[in-house]
């Protein structure tokens, strides 16, 4: 089974960037779609970003073009380049590893975009 541990996370301004990180043990990601999804006080979990195995990505239409997901599956880890960043982008951030429809979620961790 898979672990996942996200880090990277903190306060920002509008307008910044951070770089999330998910990095896996306990199995290859070879075979996992991996994602990034968020959480914000009172709203509902939603997806961000994801990759497939194969490369493929997708994007919440809130962060296209701002956001973009990647992976390496050698060192075992998926990343989230988040630029433009606004005040809505704010949330807890997990990670997620999805095969066969079981998913494998990270503890998450909080960014604040704020001045």
């Amino acid at each position: 089974q898979v672990q996942l541990v996200e880090s990277g996370g903190g306060l920002v301004q509008p307008g910044g960037s951070l770089r999330l990180s998910c990095a896996a043990s306990g199995s290859s990601l070879s075979f996992y779609t991996m994602a990034w999804y968020r959480q914000a006080p009172g709203k509902q979990r939603e997806l961000v970003a994801a990759i497939t195995s194969g490369g493929s990505t997708n994007y919440s239409d809130s962060v296209k073009g701002r956001f973009t997901i990647s992976r390496d599956n050698v060192k075992k880890t998926v990343y989230l380049q988040m630029n433009s960043l606004k005040s809505e982008d704010t949330a807890v951030y997990y990670c997620n590893a999805e095969i066969l429809g079981v998913h494998r979620w990270g503890q998450g961790t909080q960014i604040t975009v704020s001045s």
